[in-house]
């Protein structure tokens, strides 16, 4: 599987933007997906996750009541809408899937593929 993430960019803080992960190759769209993030300087974080199915969802505290994960297995897509934006949104969203059920997906050992990472600023 090879996932693709993009959508990032420079915004203001309080605005909204969606990020997308496209999966292509053999079982793309198949698996549990995440999003996770880098700050500079710190270590990369669990930002969100879905099940395949999409009925089941996992957050960061960080993360909670401002960001959706959602899918769209047609397209096999994994989407990121993020509202509310600061500053300390900033760094490099990374999209990954989990071939193995029922790992737990706030962890990164428990995801197989990545994308390369897509930018995001927020500006105060």
């Amino acid at each position: 599987v090879q996932l693709q993430a993009s959508g990032g960019g420079l915004v203001q803080a309080g605005d909204s933007l969606t990020l997308s992960c496209a999966a292509s190759g053999r079982d793309a769209g198949k698996y549990a997906a995440g999003w996770f993030r880098q700050a500079p300087g710190k270590e990369r974080e669990f930002v969100a996750a879905t099940t395949w199915s999409g009925l089941k969802s996992y957050y960061a505290d960080s993360a909670k009541g401002r960001f959706n994960i959602s899918r769209d297995n047609a397209d096999n897509t994994v989407y990121l809408q993020l509202n509310s934006l600061k500053p300390g949104d900033t760094g490099v969203y990374y999209c990954a899937n989990s071939k193995v059920y029922g790992r737990d997906l706030t962890q990164e050992s428990s995801y197989s593929y990545w994308g390369q990472g897509t930018q995001l600023t927020v500006s105060s």
